[in-house]
């Protein structure tokens, strides 16, 4: 429950905070009229994703076992790619997102006839892509963890992040946003991990990969996935009790060189700005 939790409420304040600076420049330069297009992409993007989410996942229970396996071991890989880009594209931009957004606002409202579907296309990419984001790694993490439990964090950290960013627009709450995406980046490698070694076990139950089988260790008298320790580390970051060598070699060949870029110095600062990233959106 609390990473699906967590995954929706980073993802759900991204979004929030990418059309909180859309809303708060429009305002600022006399634009405000061009609000309710800003929702339309919005709205459109929310139900694409959804619709996306719903199908893909109605589909997947007709599928054979090993077709079924086959499946969640494509849908983890692909998790583990958006989740590992997420991290390190908003370490990336994270210095210079406002000034990246002001500048595409601008572009979209002086494209001619086509302004208006030229703004709502730049809202709809914006929001569209934390929306997939969170479509397929929420896909990976209810295969992973059955029950209502996941859906209820899900839900628990969007919700979480509609009140927060507007919190955060309507001046209530600052937050440091460098600080909250440095750490909560740091945790979703180790989620990634853990589900590229659970991808590598799918491939396996899948009848596709049957290299390093044997027993890398095993916990299951110190920490048993039985326990309720060992069921939070299960649920959080993919532990097993007996996991195979192939697992925990794909676990370490993928966390051991994205710790190393994670903590790699990020290069020259942007120009446009050397004041770390805070939750207070200018007006």
């Amino acid at each position: 429950m609390f990473v699906p939790f967590l995954i929706m409420f980073r993802e759900g304040l991204e979004a929030a905070l990418i059309v909180s600076l859309i809303a708060s420049y429009l305002k600022r330069t006399q634009r405000g009229h061009w609000l309710g297009v800003v929702w339309l992409g919005v709205l459109l993007a929310a139900g694409l994703c959804l619709a996306l989410g719903l199908s893909i996942n109605a589909t997947t229970g007709e599928f054979p076992q090993k077709q079924q396996e086959l499946f969640e071991g494509i849908v983890a890989v692909i998790a583990v790619c958006i989740l590992t880009y997420m991290v390190f594209w908003m370490r990336k931009v994270s210095k210079s997102i406002k000034v990246h957004l002001e500048g595409a606002i601008d572009s979209a409202l002086n494209s001619g006839r086509g302004q208006g579907w030229a703004l709502v296309a730049m809202v709809f990419f914006a929001v569209a892509r934390e929306g997939l984001e969170s479509v397929f790694f929420l896909l990976a993490a209810f295969q992973q963890d059955v029950g209502i439990a996941a859906p209820i964090g899900a839900i628990l950290g969007l919700a979480a992040a509609i009140v927060l960013g507007f919190l955060i627009y309507y001046g209530g709450v600052k937050l440091h946003l460098a600080k909250f995406f440095k750490w909560t980046s740091l945790f979703i490698l180790f989620v990634a991990a853990g589900l590229a070694a659970g991808a590598i076990r799918a491939f396996h139950e899948a009848g596709l990969w049957n290299s390093m089988q044997d027993i890398a260790f095993d916990l299951s008298n110190v920490l048993s996935t039985h326990s309720l320790f060992g069921t939070l580390l299960e649920g959080m970051f993919g532990y097993q009790e007996t996991p195979t060598i192939s697992e925990v070699a794909v676990y370490f060949l993928y966390l051991i060189p994205a710790l190393v870029l994670f903590f790699m110095p990020s290069g020259k600062p942007p120009v446009a700005t050397s004041t770390p990233v805070s939750g207070k959106i200018p007006r």
